[in-house]
C-alpha cells in the first residue's frame, strides 16, 4: 500500500466504504486526506442502470450500464432481445443498507460481508407478481429474476447513503399489471464462536416502483428490513411486498389471493420456538418476565386473580422456577420484537441522546447533593435552568440525521441552558410565579386540565354508601347558599376517588416502611364564576383488622384571608401522590401501552397489509412496541423505576392488573367515557349528542372536538370500501382479527366488547382504537414533566403520614413547614430519577408524526387521500381552535394561576419539551 500525506501535518484515515477497506488489506493505494467540510448534505442516493439481457423467467441476466458500453463493450441495443411479444417494465428500487446499533452510522463490517458473498455469487433478486394468475401454478404469474448488480458500492460512513437501482424488466405481453414484487437476499449470514455470535446482512427496502408502458406507475409497499431469505413453508423464496393499494379479501386481484394469505401465515408463526433478530413473527405471551426467581411478581395475564393484556411473545426460555421468563443480559439488549417494529434511526438517535442528557442532568444533580432530602423549595429551584437562559433545539442544515441527530440533541437540547448544560429545564408549572402552583384553584384546576384528567366524576349521592368521615356540616358552607341535594342535581359537586382504588393496598404498602400513604377522597365544587374548588379532603388508613372501620382523617381549606394550613398542603401532597401513581401505572401505561400492544399483535397477525382497516390502523401502532419492550426492561420490572420512585413500590404492577379486570373497551372511547364518570349527559341536540357538566373542562372540551373529526375520517374511509353491514361481516379478515384481538389479545376480559358486525360498530372500533393511541396517550404523557417535572407539584412518593395535632411532630411541622413537606415526598434520589424519566417520556422526536399526518406516499387510492386530506385541515382547524379557547379569560381552567395554557391536545408540535402536541401513536 502507498499513502500520500503531507508529513508536516498530522493527519486521520478516513475509510469510507467496503472498497477502500478492500484496497487496504490488498495493497492498494488509499489516500488518507482528510476531506474539506461541505454543507451537510441530504442522504446521498447513488443510481446504477440495469437492463435484462435475457426475458427467460428461469434464467434473467443482469447488464450493468456505464456510459454508452456495457461492461463488456457491447452497444446497449445489442444486449435488448428485440421480441414484439414483449414489454418493457421499468422498476426503481431504493435501499438502505445496514446500519450500526439502529442510529444512521454505516457499519463497515457488515459491508465487507456483504462484499464477500456478492464476490461468490450470492445476490439481491427482486421479481415481479402479475394479478393475473398463471395457469399452471394457479398463483400469480411471476417475472424473471433481477440481480441488484454491484450492491456493495462506496458509501459515507457518516452521512446514510440511500441507493438507487434502475431495472428494466421484459415480460409477456399478457403479463398484466404489478401486484407485488418479490425480494430475495441471498446474502447469508455469518455465524462466528461456535453459534453464539451471528452477524446478519439485512437491508432496508425504502421504496420500489414499477413504471408500465402506458406511464402508469405502480407503488409498492416497502420501509421494510429484509434479511437472509430462507424458504417458505408454501417454496416461495424472500419476501412479499405487495403494490400500494387497498383491498378486502373479496376485492384481491386472483393472481395476490395466495401470497396474501401465504404472508398472514408467516407472520403468525406456530407459537414455538425463541424468537430471532430477523424474525417477522407477531405472537402473544403473558407478562411473566417483570421478576426473578429471587425478586418474584405475579405472572400478569392468563388468570382471574392477575387478569391482564398480552405482550409479545418472545419464546425466551423460563428460569428453573417455572414461571419467569429469562431475559438478555447487558443494558443494551433489546427483548424480542419484529423488526419493522423499532424506533427508526433518527427516533433511535433522539431517544439515546435525550436518555444521554437526561443522565447528564442525573449525574451533575447528584454531585451537588449533600443529603437525601431537600431542605426547602429553593433548592429544588436550584436544579433548574434560570428563566430566560433556556437554549432551543437547533435547525441543522437540509434537517441532517444520524449520528449528527444524536449530538444535535445532546449538545443543544430543548430546554437546556445556553450556559450550562447539566442543568435541568424549568417546568413550565414555575415559570410565571415560582408558587402558584401551590394555590387551591390551581390544585383542583389540573384535575381538569393536568396530567390526568381522565379521574374526575361528578358526585352522584350523598351520604356516602360507604363509611366516611366527611359530614353535611363541613360540606354546605362552601356551596354558595345552595343544599347538598340543589348542588347535586346542578351537578355542581364532583370527587376525586382514591378511596375504594388504593384502600385494599395500603396496609401493605405502607408495611414495606419505605413509603407511606392514604387512600383518599376529595371532594370539589364548581362556583358561580366557573372555577373549580376544593372543599375537603378525606384520608383513611385500614383498620386493625380486616373488615374494621377504616380510620379517617378529613382536612379543610383555610378559611379567606387566613394563614397557610400546612396540613391542608401536606393532605394536598398525599392526593397527587395518588394521583400521580394511579395515572403513570393506569392512565398512562395501562390504558395505552398495554392495551394497545396486543391490537398491533392481532392487526398483524390477521389483517393482510393490504387491508383497508390495516391501513388505517398501522400509523397509530408506530414505535409503540419498542417503547414498550423498553419498559419492560427498566421502568416497569421489578426494582424498576416505577418500583423505585412511586409510592406503591412493588404493587404498582399488580394494582394495574386489579384495575384491568374492570377495563372495558367499549368505555375508552371518550364520549362513552365522559358519560360513564358524569361529567357529560346524553343531548341530541349538543355537538357530539352530548353536553359538557362542566364547559370549560379543557380536557373533555378539546378532546371531543378530535375525537368528532377521527370518527369522521374513519367513517368516509370505511365507506369507500364496505357497501354495507352484510361486507363487514363477511370480510373474513376482519372478523378474524376483531375475534383474536378479544379472545387472545385480551383474553381475560370477556364483557364490554362492540362487535364488528356492522359499519357503524367497525368505525367505532377504529375510532377507539386510533383515539387511544393518539389523543388519550397524548393527553396523559407529554404534559408529565410540565406538571410533574416540580416534584412537590405533583409528587410520585410519599414517605410519612401526617402528624397528629399535638405531637411533638406536629410541632416540628408548624416550625419547619417547607422542610417537613419536603421530607414527606420523594427524596433527593428519588426525585432525579423521575424527573430524568419524565424528561425523556415527555420529549417530541425529531421526525414525529402527529395526528393529520402520514408518510409520503402512504397510499395510492384517491378517494382516500381526498378523505384523509379534509381530515388534516380539520385537525389544523381544531389546533387554532384551542389556540384561541386558550386565550379567552372567561375560561379559567384554560391558564389558572401558573399561567400555562392547556395545549396536550394541541395537535401539533415541533420536537423537544413543547407540552403539545398528538402524535398518531403511542410513540415514546
Amino acid at each position: 500500500m502507498v499513502a500520500t500525506t503531507d508529513p508536516s501535518k498530522k493527519e486521520d484515515l478516513f475509510l469510507k466504504s467496503p472498497r477502500e477497506l478492500f484496497m487496504l488489506f490488498s495493497g492498494g493505494e488509499v489516500t488518507t486526506a482528510k476531506p474539506k467540510p461541505d454543507p451537510i448534505p441530504d442522504p446521498i442516493q447513488e443510481t446504477v442502470q440495469m437492463v435484462v439481457k435475457s426475458a427467460s423467467q428461469a434464467n434473467t441476466v443482469l447488464t450493468n450500464l456505464f456510459g454508452e458500453n456495457g461492461v463488456l463493450g457491447a452497444k446497449q441495443q445489442d444486449l435488448v432481445i428485440k421480441d414484439p411479444g414483449l414489454v418493457c417494465f421499468k422498476a426503481l428500487v431504493t435501499i438502505e443498507r445496514q446500519n450500526v446499533g439502529g442510529i444512521d452510522l454505516a457499519n463497515p463490517v457488515s459491508d465487507i460481508l456483504e462484499l464477500q458473498q456478492e464476490l461468490i455469487n450470492n445476490h439481491v433478486t427482486l421479481q415481479l407478481v402479475s394479478n393475473e394468475v398463471d395457469p399452471q401454478t394457479k398463483s400469480g404469474k411471476l417475472s424473471g429474476k433481477v440481480t441488484f448488480e454491484h450492491w456493495a458500492r462506496a458509501r459515507d460512513l457518516l452521512i446514510p447513503t440511500l441507493f438507487d437501482f434502475n431495472m428494466d424488466f421484459f415480460v409477456p405481453k399478457d403479463f398484466g399489471v404489478p401486484g407485488a414484487i418479490l425480494v430475495n437476499n441471498g446474502h447469508k449470514n455469518l455465524v462466528l464462536i461456535l453459534g453464539k455470535i451471528t452477524m446478519t446482512t439485512e437491508f432496508r427496502l425504502v421504496k420500489a416502483q414499477v413504471t408500465m408502458p402506458d406511464q402508469n406507475v405502480i407503488r409498492f409497499l416497502c420501509n421494510s428490513w429484509v434479511y437472509a431469505s430462507e424458504m417458505s413453508k408454501d417454496g416461495r423464496e424472500g419476501r412479499i411486498f405487495f403494490a400500494n393499494k387497498e383491498y378486502t379479501p373479496a376485492a384481491t386481484p386472483p393472481g395476490l389471493l395466495k401470497l396474501r394469505q401465504s404472508e398472514l401465515k408467516e407472520i403468525q408463526g406456530d407459537g414455538t420456538g425463541e424468537r430471532q433478530e430477523g424474525d417477522r413473527i407477531y405472537d402473544y405471551d403473558v407478562y411473566n418476565d417483570l421478576g426473578k426467581p429471587d425478586d418474584p411478581r405475579p405472572t400478569l395475564g392468563g388468570s382471574a386473580e392477575y387478569p391482564y393484556p398480552r405482550r409479545c411473545r418472545t419464546g425466551r426460555a423460563l428460569h428453573p422456577d417455572g414461571k419467569t421468563e429469562t431475559r438478555l443480559s447487558g443494558a443494551l439488549a433489546n427483548l424480542y420484537i419484529p423488526r419493522d417494529e423499532r424506533f427508526d434511526e433518527v427516533k433511535r438517535s433522539g431517544f439515546i441522546a435525550n436518555n444521554l442528557k437526561a443522565k447528564k442532568h442525573s449525574i451533575a444533580s447528584t454531585l451537588f447533593d449533600d443529603g437525601l432530602d431537600f431542605h426547602g423549595f429553593d433548592e429544588l429551584r436550584a436544579l433548574y435552568v434560570p428563566i430566560g437562559e433556556e437554549s432551543v433545539v437547533e435547525t441543522i442544515v437540509n434537517n441532517q440525521r444520524q449520528p449528527f441527530e444524536l449530538i444535535r440533541q445532546f449538545v443543544k437540547a430543548s430546554g437546556d441552558s445556553k450556559n450550562d448544560s447539566f442543568l435541568y429545564p424549568t417546568p413550565r408549572i414555575i415559570h410565571a410565579d415560582k408558587d402558584a402552583w401551590s394555590k387551591d384553584v390551581e390544585f383542583a384546576r389540573q384535575v381538569l386540565a393536568g396530567m390526568n384528567p381522565l379521574i374526575i366524576e361528578a358526585l352522584k349521592e350523598f351520604p356516602l354508601k360507604r363509611p366516611s368521615a366527611v359530614t353535611a356540616e363541613m360540606i354546605v358552607p362552601q356551596l354558595e347558599g345552595l343544599s347538598i341535594s340543589e348542588a347535586l342535581s346542578k351537578k355542581k359537586l364532583f370527587v376525586l376517588d382514591y378511596h375504594e382504588r388504593f384502600l385494599g393496598y395500603i396496609k401493605r404498602i405502607n408495611e414495606l416502611k419505605s413509603s407511606q400513604a392514604y387512600a383518599s377522597w376529595t371532594l370539589f365544587f364548581l362556583s358561580k364564576d366557573g372555577t373549580l374548588k376544593p372543599i375537603c379532603i378525606e384520608l383513611a388508613l385500614p383498620g386493625a383488622k380486616d373488615g374494621d372501620r377504616p380510620i379517617f382523617r378529613v382536612f379543610r381549606p383555610s378559611e379567606k384571608d387566613a394563614g397557610k394550613n400546612w396540613a391542608w398542603e401536606l393532605a394536598k401532597a398525599h392526593v397527587q401522590c395518588n394521583d400521580a401513581s394511579w395515572h403513570q401505572v393506569i392512565s398512562h401505561w395501562m390504558r395505552t401501552h398495554a392495551v394497545i400492544e396486543p391490537l398491533i399483535i392481532a392487526t398483524n397477525r390477521q389483517l393482510s397489509i393490504m387491508h383497508p382497516v390495516h391501513k388505517a390502523l398501522v400509523t397509530h401502532y408506530k414505535n409503540t412496541m419498542d417503547i414498550n419492550q423498553s419498559a419492560r426492561k427498566a421502568l416497569i420490572n421489578a426494582g424498576g423505576i416505577v418500583e423505585q420512585t412511586f409510592a406503591p413500590q412493588k404493587y404498582t404492577m399488580e394494582i394495574s392488573s386489579k384495575v384491568y379486570a374492570g377495563w372495558r373497551f367499549v368505555d375508552q372511547a371518550l364520549p362513552n367515557d365522559l358519560i360513564k364518570r358524569g361529567m357529560a349527559v346524553p343531548d341530541p341536540t349538543a355537538p357530539y349528542g352530548l353536553k359538557l357538566v362542566i364547559e370549560d373542562y379543557p380536557y373533555a372540551k378539546d378532546g371531543l372536538d378530535l375525537w368528532a373529526a377521527i370518527r369522521t375520517w374513519v367513517k368516509e374511509h370505511i365507506d369507500i370500501f364496505y357497501a354495507d353491514d352484510k361486507a363487514v361481516q363477511g370480510d373474513v379478515e376482519l372478523q378474524s382479527w376483531w375475534s383474536e384481538a378479544r379472545t387472545k389479545g385480551h383474553a381475560d376480559i370477556t364483557e364490554g366488547w362492540i362487535m364488528a358486525d356492522s359499519k357503524d360498530n367497525l368505525v367505532q372500533i377504529v375510532t377507539t382504537i386510533a383515539w387511544v393511541a393518539s389523543c388519550h396517550h397524548a393527553a396523559v404523557n407529554f404534559g408529565q414533566y410540565l406538571y410533574a417535572g416540580f416534584m412537590p407539584n405533583h409528587p410520585s412518593m410519599t414517605r410519612k403520614l401526617i402528624p397528629e395535632e399535638n405531637t411533638p411532630e406536629w410541632e416540628t411541622m408548624q416550625r419547619e413547614p417547607e422542610k417537613f413537606l419536603l421530607s414527606m415526598l420523594s427524596n433527593a434520589v428519588q426525585s432525579r430519577v423521575n424527573m430524568t424519566t419524565i424528561e425523556i417520556l415527555s420529549t417530541h422526536a425529531a421526525n414525529e408524526e402527529y395526528l393529520g399526518q402520514r408518510p409520503e406516499n402512504w397510499t395510492d387510492n384517491p378517494k382516500v387521500l381526498a378523505a384523509f386530506d379534509k381530515f388534516g385541515k380539520k385537525v389544523d382547524e381544531i389546533d387554532a381552535l384551542i389556540k384561541s379557547r386558550n386565550a379567552d379569560p372567561s375560561l379559567k381552567h384554560r391558564n389558572g394561576p401558573t399561567k400555562v395554557a392547556y395545549e396536550l391536545l394541541r395537535p401539533k408540535s415541533g420536537e423537544g419539551l413543547t407540552n403539545k402536541g398528538v402524535p398518531n401513536s403511542v410513540s415514546i
